[in-house]
């Protein structure tokens, strides 16, 4: 039986179900830092006052990690979504694009970023160059599939019309894309944001990850929980804002559940 469940009562089981785990984390830690020196497990108070420290000194390097993660996202939203599109619109060439994006998924992230260090001298070229390319064939693969998923009958009925390319893609193509761009975003943003971490701990002096290889030369383990406090906070604020978006523009369908 498929029945409409209650999306505010969802909503307050989620926000429970995450202040339990919260709670459980602080308390594990504090527990731990009873047994062991801090420089191993800093007590709560201790990392919530390094997270002041850097929310109120370090906010340059937030907003460079952020800039960087929401500008490799966008470029690779976009060139994934028309390489997608090329894919099912060029015959010809879909076989090339495939395997292109097949060897590109095989290759691991460490293989880019050492490639990248020997590539690029400016940093901000690196870590794009990066995330470039990890998260580009996800948006690529997911539209290709994505447009291969429209109702045969829809593109009949739409046809039948005919349609101009520009309008084809206004009023059928893209309405069927934005839930699978969206999807892919929420999949990919929280490793993407790993990833930055990653590039920036290897090649540059600005940033979040830059600022924890700092802190680990320093056995500061205070700044490196609160950092890591501070990305989990960001992953559910960008996690959070994606949600939105995906409300906004997907008002229009329903959620149904089974049971």
């Amino acid at each position: 039986m498929v029945s409409s469940p209650s999306a505010e009562i969802r909503q307050r089981s989620d926000a429970l179900a995450g202040l339990v785990v919260i709670v459980a984390i602080v308390a594990a830690i504090q527990v731990a830092s009873f047994f062991v020196p801090a420089y191993i497990m800093p007590a709560p108070l201790v990392i919530l006052a390094a997270l002041w420290h850097e929310l109120t000194h370090d906010t340059l390097d937030v907003v460079a990690t952020l800039l960087r993660l929401f500008g490799a996202v966008l470029a690779s939203l976009v060139v994934g979504t028309a390489l997608g599109i090329l894919m099912l619109t060029a015959t010809w060439l879909r076989p090339y694009l495939r395997a292109l994006l097949v060897v590109d998924t095989g290759i691991p992230a460490l293989s880019w970023m050492i490639i990248a260090v020997f590539w690029f001298r400016n940093p901000e070229q690196r870590i794009f160059f990066i995330l470039f390319l990890i998260l580009l064939p996800f948006y690529a693969i997911n539209v290709y599939d994505g447009l291969q998923a429209l109702p045969k009958e829809l593109v009949e009925m739409v046809e039948s019309f005919r349609p101009t390319r520009l309008q084809a893609f206004r009023y059928l193509w893209l309405p069927h894309l934005i839930p699978y761009v969206i999807l892919t975003t929420k999949s990919v943003i929280g490793y993407a944001t790993r990833m930055v971490i990653f590039a920036e701990l290897i090649g540059a002096a600005l940033g979040i990850g830059a600022k924890m290889a700092v802190a680990e030369s320093a056995f500061k383990m205070d700044d490196i929980l609160a950092w890591t406090v501070l990305l989990v906070i960001l992953n559910v604020v960008l996690q959070a804002l994606i949600g939105l978006v995906e409300r906004r523009l997907l008002h229009w369908r329903g959620e149904v559940a089974v049971r």
